[in-house]
């Protein structure tokens, strides 16, 4: 009988020694009809609808890469580390301390943000050694998904363009007592001369830039003809790749700006879009060679699911646990989890 500080959670599916439970594969369905949601909009309950009888199936395939990763020694420690960094300095906190309240206040447990953070480390680094590697492209392959996809790749002319900001109203926090909109122009004049002299664009702008892109190098991204404010368009669209402008005053303060691409209207020659190609054609590759690879890892692992749940992508060369005579009457279905604070 069970005591009352205890909550008893029904197990949905055993893979080896790991289980998922009732609760987790709920979880797993809000958070997908919330990212649904989010990136759909109305559709987004259609959008679930088609997926959710999957959530088992993707739940199963973490559990079987999780394990993969282990046997292969991989930890995901490192990058852990590093890709919380990454959150802390998008989120413009100072320590790792303020991320951790961060994350309380959102109602989520530190330790279950971390969890997730590096099982999606652990996994996607499984897939990379054990999949992603064995894939190969050639240029046969390449050339034909260019052929096939020109439609898709067509654009209009465009520009990628990255800037260095020197803002009026920060000199003005900083020094009130002297004329803002001189000493902007100054610096960035003086900015403007040490690239002509040489210095790298991307340098100047993540060390002297108060522009919210300085850690990218300055990295606006791509623009096309009539996405700009019309003085700005003439100059970009002026410039050739790697040409740099004069400096530029604009309500925010002084701009630099350089044309790190410049796209002419139409199909882009292949070797322009060789890199989106490649990848094109290995994500289409990776699916069935991955599926093909979860297949195996079942047809290895012991998968036990409960009657009313479904694996939608169970082999039928899967091997069930045997349980002995020592096991009262097969495996038990539930276990007992203590509620959070009893002791």
């Amino acid at each position: 009988m069970a005591h009352a500080d205890t909550v008893i959670e029904e197990i949905v599916a055993r893979i080896n020694n790991d289980i998922i439970t009732r609760s987790d594969f709920q979880r797993s369905k809000e958070q997908l009809l919330t990212e649904m949601k989010q990136q759909y909009g109305d559709q987004g309950q259609a959008k679930y609808n088609e997926r959710e009888k999957d959530v088992l199936r993707d739940l199963i395939d973490q559990q079987l890469l999780l394990q993969r990763g282990k046997d292969l020694g991989i930890t995901g420690d490192t990058e852990l580390v590093k890709k919380l960094d990454e959150i802390r300095k998008q989120m413009s906190l100072e320590t790792m301390e303020d991320l951790e309240k961060a994350a309380q206040q959102q109602g989520v447990s530190f330790e279950d943000f971390k969890q997730n953070i590096r099982n999606g480390i652990v996994t996607q680094d499984v897939i990379q050694k054990e999949v992603g590697s064995k894939i190969q492209i050639t240029p046969d392959e390449e050339q034909k998904f260019y052929d096939a996809h020109k439609n898709e790749l067509e654009h209009p002319e465009q520009v990628r363009l990255s800037e260095i900001l020197v803002s009026t109203d920060k000199i003005a926090k900083e020094n009130p007592n002297i004329d803002a909109i001189a000493a902007a122009q100054q610096k960035a004049d003086e900015l403007l001369k040490s690239i002509r002299a040489g210095a790298a664009f991307e340098d100047v702008a993540k060390k002297s830039s108060d522009g919210p892109t300085a850690e990218q190098g300055g990295d606006l991204g791509y623009f096309k003809r009539g996405s700009l404010a019309k003085g700005l368009e003439d100059t970009a669209f002026a410039m050739k790749a790697g040409d740099v402008s004069d400096v530029i005053r604009t309500k925010q303060g002084f701009i630099i700006l350089k044309t790190t691409e410049h796209q002419q209207a139409g199909v882009p020659p292949m070797k322009e879009v060789e890199g989106r190609v490649q990848e094109a054609v290995y994500m289409q590759k990776l699916e069935p060679a991955l599926r093909a690879y979860l297949t195996k890892l079942r047809e290895d692992a012991y998968i036990d699911i409960k009657p009313g749940y479904v694996d939608t992508s169970a082999s039928p060369n899967e091997t069930k646990p045997v349980y002995t005579t020592a096991v009262a009457q097969g495996p038990p279905s539930k276990k007992k989890k203590k509620k959070l604070g009893v002791f």
